[in-house]
């Protein structure tokens, strides 16, 4: 088998409007396309970062809350990688996202750090 690389991944969301605009405006995801699905009463966001990966945001009506935290089995976060963590961690604080401190990764010696979406999804910034 061979997998060539991750084609996307999916997100439901509580507030669409509100994940959108977090998504979009303040992690600067390309919007490449977006459906409303009536027959569902749900929005199918499709997301480009840096042009190559797919993140697709999704709203259901009355979505069950996923636990989070402490270390729950499933998709623990998703990180983005960065060409410099600080001025990307400033940018999120400006937008009032919080940034957890940065930290080294004792294994690669890259700079890392976590913050959340709306909806408290891990997300993680990991420096190039």
């Amino acid at each position: 088998m061979k997998l060539n690389k991750i084609h996307h991944i999916a997100i439901i969301c509580s507030d669409y409007e509100r994940s959108r605009d977090f998504y979009v405006n303040i992690l600067g995801l390309e919007v490449l396309e977006e459906t409303y699905r009536e027959e569902r009463n749900s929005y199918k966001l499709d997301l480009m970062v840096g042009g190559e990966y797919q993140v697709e945001l999704f709203s259901f009506p009355e979505s069950p809350e996923r636990i989070s935290y402490p270390e729950a089995r499933g998709l623990r976060h998703l990180a983005f990688e960065v060409e410099d963590i600080e001025a990307v961690a400033a940018e999120l604080n400006n937008h009032n996202v919080q940034v957890e401190p940065i930290r080294i990764d004792p294994v690669t010696g890259k700079k890392f750090s976590f913050f959340a979406d709306p909806d408290g999804l891990p997300l993680e910034l990991y420096e190039k």
